[in-house]
């Protein structure tokens, strides 16, 4: 799951190095919480305009994770 958030988030931004995700897993729970973080001149446009790209790839990562019956959250870090 790490590696999809990571290519969708490459493919959108000006500085492609700078992306990093973090993947925690959550106790007692099948799931984990991945954090985004992209340069401080991305994150306008890995959120999008009033959060319509964050909001999609939330709906990527989840479709994703009902075939593994898990759960994932996405964060992005700014």
């Amino acid at each position: 799951m790490k590696e999809l958030v990571e290519e969708i988030a490459r493919a959108l931004v000006d500085q492609p190095d700078e992306v990093d995700v973090t993947e925690r897993d959550l106790p007692g729970q099948q799931g984990a919480v991945l954090e985004l973080h992209v340069a401080p001149d991305d994150v306008g446009k890995v959120i999008g305009k009033q959060g319509r790209t964050a909001r999609s790839i939330r709906s990527l990562v989840n479709a994703a994770a009902s075939k593994q019956n898990k759960r994932y959250t996405l964060e992005i870090a700014e």
